[in-house]
């Protein structure tokens, strides 16, 4: 997912977080400059929905504004043509741990 926060904003002529932070002040939103900073300066891990409405409300937006789909091959460096099975990555099973010989430990008896 490509986050367009930064595009979205110069649409309404908002070059820095302090005016962004502004224009969510204008529709209710008041969150602290730093989160303002953290959503200005890079992609966030999680947003909330409500926070996600205000900020298409603040900046006159849609989601599809803010959040762009990118095909997961383009994110990690594949071809788009590449095919993988879930789970194909790696080992299905946990590695043993080294000195453990790879043997099962039984349990105590009852």
């Amino acid at each position: 997912m490509k986050w367009n926060l930064r595009w979205a904003a110069a649409k309404r002529d908002i070059w820095r977080p302090t005016q962004l932070q502004a224009a969510f002040r204008e529709v209710g939103f008041t969150p602290s400059l730093s989160k303002v900073a953290a959503l200005w300066s890079g992609k966030p891990v999680t947003v909330r929905l409500e926070d996600l409405d205000m900020i298409c409300a603040a900046l006159q937006c849609t989601v599809a504004d803010l959040m762009e789909a990118q095909p997961l091959a383009a994110v990690e460096g594949r071809p788009e043509t590449e095919q993988r099975a879930v789970g194909e990555s790696g080992p299905a099973r946990p590695i043993p741990r080294p000195g453990s010989g790879g043997a099962r430990r039984s349990l105590p008896p009852n």
